[in-house]
């Protein structure tokens, strides 16, 4: 049984966390009347995990952290990183385009298709609108090959993370029908927000922006969180 649409294209529903949370998000689509777009690869669900612990797999061109391997040039191989090596980092393994690697407890996942078997490897920078993105995923990738300290990732901030569970409360407050000051209350409690002070409330305009950003980010906004915060222009 398939929901087109949900947060990993058609995942098969093989257990009842995953469908409780196909049906979470068919209620957004009716209560908030948004289409969620589908996700990016299309894979089998283990049965064996729930909805929550599945691992999901983005293309290159929407994640700009995955690492695109390829056929390293023919030059001196001394001290080429070769296929062989990086298959004992591999702890998932969809298929054998996507792999996901564990190097020195960091995670990367990886572009398989442009790699022979049992060559050396070499490494494609897409040049596009994410390639800053992409060379500082790809310098933490070569720094935990290379037994160095892998800088931070950058993406998803602690202050990122909470604004973004911010947004989703408020939007599952909106779906079941409370108001914005309803909503404001339950996020903001240590705050009075009687009727009269509500209408000039700071608390207002937040609680406001985030239900604005929240249906954003459920319309197909979440994947900007694969890359890293910029300021608008």
């Amino acid at each position: 049984m398939n929901w087109p649409g949900n947060f990993c294209a058609e995942t098969s529903i093989t257990d009842r966390a995953s469908k409780t949370c196909c049906l979470m998000a068919k209620h957004l689509n009716r209560k908030l009347r948004v289409s969620l777009p589908s996700g990016v690869y299309d894979f089998a669900a283990d049965p064996n995990l729930s909805a929550l612990d599945q691992p999901v797999f983005w293309t290159p061109h929407v994640d700009p952290a995955v690492i695109v391997l390829c056929v390293r040039p023919a030059d001196d191989p001394t001290d080429a990183i070769t296929s062989d090596r990086l298959a004992r980092y591999v702890v998932s393994e969809p298929d054998r385009t996507f792999v996901r690697l564990c190097i020195r407890g960091e995670r990367f996942d990886a572009d398989l298709s442009g790699l022979a078997a049992g060559g050396s490897v070499g490494a494609l920078v897409l040049l596009d609108a994410l390639t800053d993105d992409r060379v500082c995923a790809l310098s933490r990738f070569w720094a935990a090959l290379a037994g160095r300290t892998v800088p931070a990732d950058g993406r998803l901030t602690a202050q990122r993370r909470k604004r973004a569970r911010d947004m989703l409360r408020v939007i599952d407050g909106r779906a079941a029908g409370s108001t914005y000051r309803t909503v404001g209350e339950g996020m903001f409690p240590h705050h009075d927000l009687d009727a009269a002070s509500w209408v000039g409330s700071a608390i207002r305009e937040t609680t406001i922006r985030l239900a604005r950003d929240g249906l954003q980010l459920v319309r197909g906004g979440y994947r900007s969180l694969l890359r890293h915060p910029r300021r608008a222009r």
